[in-house]
């Protein structure tokens, strides 16, 4: 089912490591809404990249899901609300990371994780997110604020 332009729910809720273990990885139609805006923020992110395409490696997670991987008991991809995206043809995780940073996009959060992608918390209009800038280099250290 394509959302967007250029983000189907089919990419926002792909995961190889479910379809490895077996879990069906598919969301409650309540959380419909918020994939759209998921999928509208993409789009806004899209834009701010120069039209580049998107390559979301997590979006949607069951609960399941979210423990196999080592997500957050809270996360916002259990809500239906975070993507973790890379633009190779834009720049690096953190190039992306500052990019949306820096623009007019509504988000609640924005992390650069591990050096490999950048994660994007939306915020259900029409608030403006609490553009909280996050770094995550090991589980060691956990979070720092900022953007390193």
């Amino acid at each position: 089912m394509q959302l967007t332009p250029h983000f189907s729910l089919e990419e926002l809720i792909a995961s190889e490591s479910a379809a490895r273990a077996g879990i069906d990885n598919s969301p409650p139609k309540s959380l419909m809404p918020s994939l759209l805006i998921v999928a509208q923020g993409l789009e806004a992110v899209r834009s701010l990249l120069g039209g580049r395409s998107i390559h979301v490696t997590s979006g949607f997670r069951c609960p399941k899901l979210n423990a196999l991987v080592g997500g957050a008991p809270n996360s916002a991809h259990m809500k239906g609300l975070a993507a973790d995206i890379i633009c190779p043809e834009f720049g690096t995780p953190l190039q992306i990371c500052q990019a949306v940073a820096a623009s007019g996009v509504a988000f609640n959060q924005v992390i650069h994780e591990f050096g490999h992608w950048c994660h994007v918390e939306f915020c259900i209009p029409p608030n403006q997110g609490t553009r909280q800038l996050l770094t995550i280099t090991s589980a060691a250290t956990g979070y720092v604020p900022g953007l390193h």
